[in-house]
């Protein structure tokens, strides 16, 4: 598996992950740049993504729909707040209602993703997800973020060499 740690402060309202793969940056970049590629990865493997908007540039929103196994569904979006490709963007992450508008019931989180490439030729990728709140944090851990992004980003590799 590719994360190499998680960690979880409840005094700053982060959750850091860190995962390694054997791709340079600019490959790894484009898991998100291209939205083909970003839902073959987003979302844990039982609640798969489709991308409906893509546009990844400041000001500019990504909008996703996951199914679940018995026919649930999840919306969210990402709020691009930066953009510097092939190293980092800046996103308000939230989840979005049947109408596709922000749910206003459910926290909404600060997600910073940085690629830095390592001697090897791989990259380092370091999600930090800030929350609002310790409440809006464990609120997002009880949901299951933790576990969800272990998964979805447990795939990356197979999408990375073709297999996913």
């Amino acid at each position: 598996m590719p994360i190499t740690r998680v960690d979880k402060n409840l005094e700053t309202h982060t959750l850091t992950v860190v995962a390694d793969y054997d791709a340079p940056a600019d490959r790894v970049w484009q898991l998100y740049a291209d939205p083909r590629q970003l839902e073959r990865f987003w979302g844990p493997p039982t609640w798969p993504a489709t991308v409906v908007d893509h546009d990844l540039r400041p000001g500019g929103r990504v909008t996703y729909v996951m199914r679940g196994p018995d026919s649930q569904k999840s919306a969210g979006y990402w709020d691009v707040l930066d953009v510097d490709p092939p190293h980092r963007f800046v996103v308000n992450d939230g989840f979005a209602g049947e109408d596709g508008q922000p749910a206003p019931n459910l926290p909404t989180t600060r997600m910073e993703l940085t690629l830095a490439a390592r001697g090897d030729g791989g990259t380092t990728m370091t999600v930090v997800s800030t929350f609002a709140s310790t409440d809006a944090m464990n609120q997002m851990l009880a949901m299951g973020m933790e576990d969800g992004m272990r998964e979805a980003m447990g795939q990356i590799d197979g999408v990375l060499t073709g297999a996913a």
